[in-house]
């Protein structure tokens, strides 16, 4: 490939060579851990859902049950195996005796991994099928009714409830949008289970349940046939309930969902190893599912400086990739983040966040990128901001992102009204529209602002990188490399539903999903 910034590609490699071994290193650790959240996500891609009578969801009901009886470390299926050849029922109708402590699954004779996965076999079916079904009307309505072009048009909805959202989310659809992402209230990460049904109350956005998905995606369904646009949905499986929401997710239908190795560390105080263990697990169903994930790299520009911390960027974006790689994710899914958050006031600001954009473009040329706006020098002044996101979105197209975050004209006061949406859907569509191929006609000028700064942007990445191979990923995070924000090992939430895997531990989903999206690919590229 040649490179517009006098990139040395031996040098991209090295360092994402660099990045492999930390993700290696990493992936060992939790190859050998499952936690609650995995444990529920197995409970409901074999088919238990619903709640108690108490309101508390039917798979927490039973991971609870086995973590209290100090038995998590074999694992809910293997237990729901037993059950199942004891009881002739069914994992949902299980659970459900479970909750009314009619029935001890931990009480069985311990069959074999064989009789075990037999038992569970036809309901795991279920699911791979009603995941593999999603996926293909998503494609059958890319084949028939097609999408918008690249950028993306990438906007939130966010009232709290579910039904108000529809409305927003349809109105951003007519008026251009390609991707809606419903935000997630406020402190959702936080909860160690998932809501249940339909939702119409939150603070700064809504409920990710998987009513909440189902609704949205059929309105976004009717809305994308009247208009001749597939429009994707977006929501979040971060934090504590990360791989339960991605099987949700798949489950209804989602295109793209936030999902990323450190953020929820970083910015949500989740303990790392439990971090770690869900990520993976969230992937690969991510990944099976064809789901865009999108990463948060974004967010250290929020705590550090974006002239200064550049590197720690694209340090993490390489590890994301290489995680994701490790997960069966393939690099067309990856939206790997970055950010336009330089200070206004800086003389050639522009240049400096057009060679970092361009960059990163030349390093992951297959990823649909996650371009974010402007939000950390936003203030009351609309008509500045408007212009602070018309550099945001020339950029944007200039270097071929995938996915452009629209910036708000009043980010930095209210939650947007769809009049704001509008206008910032406007000014995309005229700046995408008359700069479309911008980055086909201009060249940089060797060893000119741009071109420097990308070189050393990658030399300090690399350098970074090594330094983190060195000390091992936890450790740098525990020194605060990352966002200047310093996180324990053995600190913040989660880390009591962490387990080792035991000898009897059964877990099919990795390895179905991880083959059949490893041949799906081999057959698209025959």
């Amino acid at each position: 490939m040649q490179s517009k910034l006098g990139i040395d590609f031996k040098k991209v490699q090295h360092a994402r060579d660099v990045a492999g071994k930390i993700a290696t290193d990493v992936q060992r650790f939790a190859d050998n851990y499952t936690t609650v959240a995995v444990e529920r996500t197995l409970c409901r891609l074999v088919g238990i859902d619903n709640v108690d009578d108490t309101g508390a969801p039917l798979p927490n009901v039973l991971v609870d049950d086995l973590k209290n009886k100090n038995v998590l470390e074999h694992g809910a299926l293997f237990f729901l195996g037993n059950a199942i050849l004891e009881t002739g029922q069914s994992p949902q109708q299980i659970a459900e005796r479970v909750a009314s402590e009619s029935l001890d699954i931990t009480a069985f004779p311990f069959r074999t991994k064989d009789e075990v996965a037999q038992a569970l076999q036809p309901f795991v079916n279920a699911s791979i099928q009603q995941i593999t079904e999603r996926r293909k009307k998503r494609e059958h309505y890319l084949n028939t009714i097609g999408e918008g072009s690249r950028p993306y048009l990438y906007v939130i909805v966010a009232t709290g409830n579910i039904y108000e959202d529809v409305v927003q989310a349809e109105a951003a659809a007519r008026q251009g949008a390609d991707i809606i992402a419903v935000i997630r209230t406020t402190g959702q990460s936080l909860l160690d289970y998932v809501p249940f049904g339909a939702t119409t109350e939150g603070f700064g956005g809504t409920y990710a349940t998987q009513e909440n998905f189902r609704i949205m995606r059929g309105a976004l369904d009717k809305v994308g046939e009247d208009v001749g646009r597939y429009i994707r949905l977006c929501n979040y499986c971060s934090g504590l309930c990360m791989p339960e929401i991605a099987a949700m997710g798949a489950l209804e239908g989602l295109d793209v969902m936030l999902n990323d190795a450190l953020y929820g560390i970083l910015f949500r105080d989740i303990n790392m190893q439990r971090t770690m263990v869900d990520q993976f697990m969230s992937r690969v169903i991510n990944g099976f599912a064809g789901v865009i994930i999108n990463t948060g790299e974004d967010n250290y520009l929020t705590t550090a400086d974006a002239v200064e911390e550049a590197h720690t960027v694209l340090a993490s974006d390489l590890i994301n990739e290489q995680l994701a790689l490790l997960a069966g994710l393939p690099e067309e899914q990856m939206g790997l983040g970055h950010a336009f958050e330089m200070d206004p006031e800086l003389e050639n600001g522009f240049l400096l966040e057009l060679a970092q954009a361009q960059m990163t473009r030349e390093i992951f040329p297959k990823a649909p990128l996650k371009y974010m706006p402007p939000t950390k020098f936003m203030t009351g002044n609309i008509f500045k901001g408007h212009l602070q996101d018309a550099l945001f979105n020339m950029i944007g197209i200039w270097t071929n992102q995938g996915l452009q975050l629209l910036g708000m004209p009043t980010e930095a006061i209210h939650t947007p009204f769809m009049s704001d949406r509008y206008l910032s859907i406007e000014n995309a569509k005229y700046i995408f529209s008359n700069m479309r191929n911008i980055g086909d006609e201009v060249e940089f000028k060797a060893d000119g602002i741009i071109q420097t700064r990308a070189k050393e942007v990658l030399n300090k990445t690399i350098a970074l990188l090594e330094e983190l191979q060195e000390e091992g990923l936890f450790t740098a995070i525990e020194k605060g490399i990352f966002g200047n924000v310093k996180r324990a090992k053995t600190g913040g939430k989660g880390l009591a539903g962490v387990s080792m895997k035991g000898e009897h531990h059964y877990n099919p989903f990795i390895d179905l999903m991880m083959n059949q999206q490893h041949e799906t690919r081999n057959t698209t590229i025959l």
